[in-house]
């Protein structure tokens, strides 16, 4: 029986071994942590992360060929085929503060593997790691081999959150680069009939290394750079009175450039696309590549600014000040479907208003108040770190409640951000809300899920990005 193991049970780790066991039942799948309460989490019936059809999958396989376990030596010592998943978090000091990746638990795995390991393994990088990682994995195992061969692939994730399950099951591809020698091709091979028992074979792509660990890292620039045009594109919309809906839609009708990722928001969040980025800036960087360095730098300003633009907004729509003044925000998760909160958009709304001295009364319908409060407090980068490295108990900050609806939320409120596109924002009774708000009541759309003029003639003064100016907002700067 083909063994495999997959060291951290995160949001890539736990799902993408759920669904290799569940579609492969002759192979035995287990994953590890070093953390007790995570892995007890997926044990239990409330598993640690949040996303649609993930219950259903843990709950057919566990305990048959899927396991979650802290014996992490065991495990990978009786595993062919190692994956490592742990976090690769934005270096905080030293070389390459700010942009370079943190292969320190990168490292400690490799280290580990290499200690525990009795005979050959396949070990895959299954994080989002800086291009030639693999080549420093390939150069600790085989100086600490004690004769064992090591052959190391690199098989990036291309999940979305809130959708990783359908993606799972049906992938646009699977990449997956190796050596190309004999060895590396034959270990390549393994992997691609783990995948064949679902996927089909025109969508399982082979690279060498350095193209695999390249080709993620670029295609989440790609991405967030699509966000960050259209995000540019809806400040012009605001300045000249067009509606960025009606471009993007325009635009995305070009069958060379299509219509996903083209809405306008308060900018883009998760664990991904920023780090990913700044990680590629760092490589060009070195590279003697200032003038593409400058160019992926670029993609991370707007998005700043993007953010930045619609605090300033609030305070300069409210007075020119929100000192005191009760806010809602509605939605803490950095997009609908997940309780995943990494490098939300609103963590930086929220800390530009309390920075104004406002009440934030928050609600969100996947993300706990525990979780709130850690971001809120947290440095930056410091989320990307396991939970048991994290502050521990960070302090709650004072002018920050949780709601259990978004009706207390916005009770007694001047004004309700909308910062998360969950799909019961679109459906609030809004002259309720109206009605139970200071006046004049302001809302601000992040994320364009409102209906405008229905607002507008509850009484509403509204702001959504991208969208013609409410006459009340047109005399009032956007930038402070």
């Amino acid at each position: 029986m083909v063994k495999i193991c997959c060291i951290g049970a995160g949001y890539v780790g736990g799902p993408t071994m759920a669904v290799i066991a569940l579609k492969c039942p002759s192979i035995e799948v287990a994953v590890v942590d070093i953390s007790v309460s995570r892995i007890s989490a997926w044990n239990s019936d409330q598993l640690p992360i949040y996303e649609p059809g993930l219950d259903e999958v843990v709950k057919e396989c566990r305990g048959k060929n899927l396991f979650f376990s802290t014996d992490i030596e065991k495990h990978v010592s009786e595993a062919h085929i190692i994956f490592v998943s742990v976090n690769t978090p934005t270096k905080t000091r030293g070389l390459g503060a700010g942009k370079a990746a943190d292969l320190t638990y990168w490292e400690s795995a490799a280290r580990m593997i290499a200690d525990v390991s009795k005979s050959n393994k396949i070990v895959v990088e299954k994080s989002t790691v800086p291009v030639k990682t693999a080549e420093a994995i390939e150069k600790i195992l085989t100086h600490n081999s004690k004769g064992i061969k090591y052959q190391i692939l690199s098989n990036p994730e291309f999940l979305a959150e809130g959708t990783a399950i359908q993606d799972l099951f049906k992938p646009d591809r699977v990449l997956i680069g190796g050596r190309e020698t004999p060895e590396g091709q034959k270990a390549i091979q393994a992997l691609k009939d783990v995948y064949a028992h679902w996927v089909p074979e025109d969508r399982i792509i082979t690279t060498n290394l350095w193209s695999a660990e390249l080709s993620k890292l670029a295609a989440n620039a790609f991405l967030a750079q699509r966000i960050s045009s259209v995000n540019a594109m809806s400040a012009l919309c605001e300045a000249t009175g067009a509606d960025v809906s009606q471009v993007s839609h325009a635009v995305g009708k070009d069958s060379r450039i299509g219509p996903k990722f083209l809405n306008a928001s308060v900018g883009f969040g998760g664990s991904c696309f920023q780090k990913d980025i700044l990680n590629l800036v760092y490589i060009c960087e070195c590279n003697g590549l200032p003038e593409v360095a400058n160019y992926w730098k670029q993609v991370i300003k707007v998005n700043d600014y993007q953010k930045n633009r619609f605090v300033n907004r609030i305070v300069s729509s409210m007075f020119n000040t929100v000192s005191g003044k009760k806010i809602a925000i509605l939605g803490f998760a950095f997009k609908k479907d997940t309780g995943d909160t990494r490098e939300t958009p609103a963590i930086d709304v929220c800390k530009g208003l309390l920075g104004d001295n406002a009440r934030l009364s928050i609600y969100d319908p996947q993300v706990t108040e525990d979780q709130i409060q850690r971001d809120l407090s947290m440095n930056k980068f410091d989320w990307d770190h396991p939970i048991h490295l994290q502050p521990m108990s960070p302090t709650a900050v004072k002018q920050v409640s949780v709601a259990w609806d978004a009706y207390e939320a916005t009770k007694d409120a001047h004004c309700l951000c909308i910062l998360t596109e969950w799909d019961e924002f679109k459906t609030l009774d809004y002259q309720r809300i109206f009605d139970n708000m200071r006046k004049p009541a302001f809302v601000f759309d992040g994320r364009n899920v409102v209906n405008v003029d229905n607002l507008r003639e509850k009484g509403f003064i509204v702001y959504s990005i991208g969208k013609p100016l409410d006459p009340w907002l047109k005399d009032m700067p956007a930038v402070a």
